[in-house]
């Protein structure tokens, strides 16, 4: 991504940038990082981690979670950043189960799949991969917060992860499937970047089941996914060029990308891919692609008669990957090529006893695999049915349309909050929208729809995790702040109501809200309280929308109007209230 200088020739600040930029640059700094020097790595790992303390000084849930991923995504690609990981997931967990981002959570699961498998803890990742899907299972309303093309591209970034995981454990028919799902995403809305890195993985995916195949005797169908591998090489070569992948523009990605040399060389082994093999084994790659381009230029040089510098390829390989612990059946398949060019004549002949047994043991393993498969879909299923059971109990006390909690549940956490002294003071406001009514009537009940979806969410985002924001009927809302004095009620509320006259209009058409708010008093019941901020609230609708009223416990009213873009000094010292709670 370029640098755009301001008129003084200086860069802008990172505050200046905007989000789109932090989100792009993250990406970027990804891509970079997959292909850098080891030293390099934490050099670009702390930019990232940089750009997501900005987006968290910013609040903006959806674009901190983005950020999250790339700084968990950055350390997941290796051991030397993993352990630095775990308390980034966790928060990355946390924040998209807080804010609903359902595929940016399963991600997250993902990724800590990628983390599991490289402490070789495989079962955990199956697990988490499993958790994933049944994630993905369900059926996923796109956020219209982000668009389409990025939450295309979020949900095929997300798939990937699930197949990357997969593929490290040999899953490769359920990863085939990941996969295939993810190129539907692509397919609608991705850039060349991302078809590179799908290509990329779809080839590793083929290339390893090819390998596997091999093993248990089914050179056919292993050289059917070394062809279609080598295919994919092939048709990559143009969105590798326009990619975020640092390159050499004059040299094709056979030569700079280790899975694509190998894909090339494994369908048609032979001396003219010795030379760029070579160079990629040579190159700063990571020990999984090591072993690939070392099986790959074991075979060349086999083909070409070479059968002592295949060994000490092979051997040399074996030494680099005796601690590497993410991906144990590409290690086993170095292994077996390996003890098989040591074998007499090159591997000509072998002992029958040590064939027998070496082939009843890889009879074995494919078992165990097998049952790895049906263990992946158990727990899927299991996941599944247990997330169902959650939503159906959620989806009783939740407004199918915005996905805000209901009067239900409004009722109960009133009730609840009413009832104990330590969520005192406790402020209640009644939300209504101006304008509301001229979208349906000029555009569609459909388009009012997705207005009432964006202002629910832009309402939710901008309060505390601990308020509650319910959808009272039709277009109004009900906002509970549990501990808030009126006077910081209202400044959190001022947030929210200049966060929702800041949309954009397409998105909003140009809708604002009307808000009244009270405080709780002793004895009062709720029936009593909402009556007073319903009253307020008309106060406010009255006086032209887009304003609040809050009124004391005299009774006397208070109104400050907002106009669009500002934000009144008027209670805005509490910085606990004026500021969005962290993430």
């Amino acid at each position: 991504m370029d640098d755009e200088q301001r008129g003084d020739g200086e860069l802008p600040a990172l505050e200046e940038r905007s989000d789109a930029w932090l989100v792009g640059r993250a990406r970027e700094l990804l891509a970079v990082i997959q292909t850098s020097a080891l030293r390099d790595r934490p050099r670009h790992t702390d930019e990232v981690d940089r750009l997501l303390a900005e987006a968290q000084s910013r609040g903006e849930p959806r674009m901190v979670a983005q950020l999250l991923r790339s700084a968990v995504a950055v350390r997941v690609v290796n051991n030397e950043l993993a352990d630095s990981a775990e308390p980034l997931l966790d928060e990355m967990l946390a924040h998209t189960r807080r804010h609903g981002l359902v595929v940016l959570q399963a991600d997250a699961h993902a990724l800590r799949g990628r983390r599991l498998l490289l402490a070789g803890a495989e079962d955990a990742a199956l697990t988490e991969a499993a958790v994933a899907l049944a994630m993905l299972d369900e059926d996923i309303t796109p956020d219209v917060m982000l668009g389409g093309r990025t939450w295309d591209m979020i949900m095929a970034a997300t798939l990937v992860d699930i197949g990357t995981v997969l593929t490290q454990l040999g899953v490769y028919e359920v990863a085939d499937q990941v996969m295939s799902r993810a190129h539907k995403c692509i397919r609608a809305s991705a850039g060349p970047h991302l078809i590179s890195v799908h290509l990329i993985n779809r080839a590793r995916l083929l290339v390893g089941w090819g390998l596997r195949l091999e093993r248990i005797g089914e050179d056919e169908r292993a050289a059917e996914r070394f062809a279609t591998a080598a295919a994919i090489a092939v048709a990559v070569e143009a969105p590798f060029r326009e990619s975020l992948f640092p390159r050499d523009p004059h040299s094709a990605a056979a030569d700079q990308n280790p899975i694509i040399g190998a894909a090339l060389a494994l369908a048609q082994p032979g001396e003219a891919h010795i030379g760029r093999l070579r160079g990629l084994i040579a190159s700063d790659s990571y020990p999984r692609e090591l072993v690939i381009v070392a099986i790959a230029l074991a075979r060349c040089l086999e083909h070409e008669g070479r059968e002592e510098e295949a060994v000490e390829v092979l051997g040399s390989a074996r030494a680099e990957m005796c601690d590497e612990a993410a991906e144990p059946t590409l290690r086993l398949c170095l292994i077996r090529e390996f003890a098989r060019l040591s074998g007499p004549d090159g591997g000509e002949r072998t002992a029958s006893a040590l064939e027998h047994y070496a082939t009843e043991l890889e009879a074995q393993l494919w078992d165990m695999r097998e049952s790895r498969i049906a263990t992946l879909n158990t727990r899927r299923e299991h996941e599944r049915l247990s997330r169902m059971h959650s939503s159906i109990a959620r989806q009783a006390l939740q407004d199918p349309l915005t996905g805000l909690p209901n009067r239900r549940a409004l009722d109960e956490r009133l009730d609840a909050l009413a009832s104990s002294p330590t969520n005192h003071p406790l402020a209640i406001a009644l939300v209504d929208l101006d304008g509301f009514k001229g979208v349906n009537d000029r555009m569609s009940h459909a388009e009012g729809d997705d207005v009432l979806r964006v202002v629910a969410g832009t309402l939710r985002d901008a309060l505390r995790g601990s308020d509650m924001v319910a959808r009272y009927g039709g277009d109004e809302f009900i906002v509970l702040l549990p501990g808030a004095p009126l006077h910081a009620a209202e400044a959190a509320l001022r947030r929210a109501l200049t966060a929702v006259a800041n949309l954009p209009r397409d998105m909003s058409h140009g809708v604002t809200l009307s808000i009244g708010v009270v405080a709780l008093r002793p004895q009062e019941t709720a029936v009593r309280a909402l009556a007073r901020a319903d009253a307020a609230m008309y106060q406010a609708k009255r006086g032209g929308g887009n304003d609040i009223v809050a009124i004391t416990a005299a009774e006397s009213g208070r109104r400050a109007r907002v106009e669009p873009g500002t934000l009144s000094a008027a209670g805005a010292t509490d910085r606990a209230w004026v500021l969005p709670e962290t993430t």
